[in-house]
């Protein structure tokens, strides 16, 4: 990210004149802001990623807390990633969750009605951020798999979806949209605007009923780190209050990710910012000045080559932010097998490599699946490992057991067959001793036996590189999911906190025996912090672009 940009509208003059306390952060390493936005009663409503809801009332001295339970009598929220809010004009208060629908309260946050994966199914989870619009009576709720509309605060609902979405879809059908995979929802001088994750934008000046095809042009995350051009920016700019910054501190080393409720207050990853990011550096809680640290590792050419990427730059070409191989989302799932590309139904999958084709077919809870042995091998371990990747959740297959592909051959469609909440590839890469596709696709295997991370494997995207590394504790053994803080990466369709070690069930590298990696993180010196023995560890490192930075962190 070499400038600073701006997305959205940045409103001049304060909001509110009450002074915003630092929020109550219980992890030590701040409190990372998704959403942020003034209520009509001038409450301030912050959603968080892990930690739920936090509202400041008009007049209070102290943040009220708002969280999920297991509790179901609790009438708590679903779920404690909130990216969304939304507010009707009968004092509804609407939020949305990265993985776990959406909720009303009528009683200014006390109880809760919520609309999660017991009440939906296994599609609708992800809310797009900022997705909720209301209008008069009629409340809009954008996500992964269509938008749901409502005009009596959810007792019944409509769906604005795609031709594919509209087989699958139990609510009467609004209207239909080019894709269905929504990135973004507005009105737009009037009339409702959405924008797919793909580069389709359209308008509906009828309430959704109707669709006019408005621009399909580059996706709307592109591949080399920049915000899109102006002439694509102004079509999402925020008739709100809260909006996106994308900018540079005055130290370089610093970049942030934040988002504005005005010109001096700022929800960051770390807390609440007050004053302009360009004149103040934003820092891990805790940590020493950059400059008071040496360079622990910078970077370094990669121990084996590079795939290239499953789906294109013309598309979601990015690696989900929130569950990553080996990832738990912050101890709520299953340690991750692969990675994922959230893309809409449709969207074409390529072969990362050359190969033959070893399965194709069902495979895990159904997935429609690609399984690819590759022509390169890896000398590791004292020996030679075979390499395969597997597609999974496709559509449609394209090839056959048997057949030869090379790199960038068409292989499968996008879609969400499976184990599957939304339209996704998942992909995987496996290093293996045997030449025996049955370790590789084994419909009741969770965990396969030699699958690694494929971001140590596939190219970093344009002008960013990767980071990898290990973290020891004083017994000098790994230290299981573990939370390592301080590194940025540019916002997405969902969003990035942390990067968290890998559990027992993962596997490392063979060339590299690491703990975690994480690729497409653009060029720059960040201070990076894990909490070791109960201790805080930091790390000062410099990503270059196309190489991969190493970094060990012990007590």
């Amino acid at each position: 990210m070499r400038g600073a940009w701006c997305v959205g509208l940045l409103l001049a003059g304060s909001l509110n004149a009450q002074t915003i306390p630092p929020l109550p952060d219980s992890s030590g390493w701040g409190v990372h802001v998704l959403a942020f936005a003034y209520a009509p009663d001038r409450s301030l409503w912050v959603g968080t990623y892990g930690q739920g809801i936090f509202v400041l009332r008009k007049g209070a001295r102290s943040w009220e807390q708002i969280r999920a339970s297991a509790d179901t009598a609790a009438h708590s929220i679903s779920w404690d990633f909130v990216h969304a809010f939304g507010f009707g004009p009968r004092g509804q208060i609407w939020y949305g969750t990265v993985g776990n629908g959406w909720g009303l309260s009528t009683d200014g946050g006390k109880t809760w009605r919520n609309w999660g994966y017991s009440e939906l199914g296994p599609e609708w989870q992800y809310v797009t951020q900022d997705g909720i619009l209301t209008r008069d009576n009629v409340t809009y709720i954008a996500t992964a798999d269509g938008i749901k509309v409502t005009s009596n605060d959810g007792r019944s609902w409509q769906v604005i979806t795609d031709s594919i979405g509209a087989t699958t879809a139990t609510d009467p059908i609004l209207g239909r949209l080019p894709n269905q995979y929504v990135h973004n929802l507005d009105f737009i001088v009037g009339d409702l605007m959405q924008a797919s994750l793909s580069g389709w934008m359209a308008t509906s000046d009828d309430g959704g009923h109707t669709w006019t095809l408005y621009k399909h042009g580059p996706n709307v995350v592109r591949d080399d780190g920049e915000v899109p051009s102006p002439r694509y920016a102004t079509a999402f700019q925020r008739a709100r209050s809260q909006g996106i910054a994308l900018g540079l501190c005055s130290d370089p080393n610093f970049v942030l990710l934040v988002h504005v409720i005005d010109n001096e207050t700022r929800g960051t990853p770390w807390g609440i910012l007050h004053g302009n990011p360009r004149d103040r550096c934003l820092a891990l809680p805790d940590a020493p000045p950059a400059g008071t640290l040496t360079v622990s590792a910078r970077g370094e050419p990669a121990r084996h080559t590079w795939f290239r990427r499953p789906i294109d730059t013309l598309y979601q070409a990015r690696i989900d932010q929130t569950y990553r191989f080996g990832s738990t989302m912050g101890g709520n799932f299953q340690p991750h097998q692969g990675v994922e590309f959230n893309n809409g139904d449709g969207t074409p999958v390529y072969a990362i490599g050359d190969g033959v084709v070893v399965h194709s077919g069902p495979a895990e809870r159904g997935a429609l699946t690609v399984a690819i042995k590759h022509d390169r091998r890896l000398i590791a371990d004292g020996g030679e490992l075979f390499l395969f990747s597997a597609y999974y959740h496709n559509s449609r297959l394209l090839r056959k057991v048997g057949e030869r592909v090379k790199a960038g051959d068409v292989i499968a469609l996008v879609g969400n067959t499976g184990r599957a909440t939304n339209d996704h590839l998942h992909l995987e890469l496996h290093a293996s001793p045997f030449d025996s596709t049955g370790l590789i696709v084994d419909s009741t295997q969770r965990y396969p036996p030699y699958n690694v991370n494929p971001e140590l494997w596939i190219e970093p995207l344009r002008g960013t590189g990767t980071v990898a590394g290990q973290v020891w504790d004083s017994a000098g053994q790994p230290v299981y999911h573990a939370r390592i803080f301080g590194l940025i990466k540019r916002q997405t369709e969902t969003p990035f906190s942390f990067i968290e070690t890998y559990g027992p069930r993962n596997h490392q590298d063979p060339a590299y025996r690491e703990h975690f990696a994480i690729t497409d993180v653009g060029p720059g010196n960040f201070v990076l912090g894990v909490t070791i023995n109960g201790k805080k560890v930091f790390r000062r490192v410099i990503v270059e672009a196309g190489k991969v930075t190493w970094v060990e962190f012990r007590p």
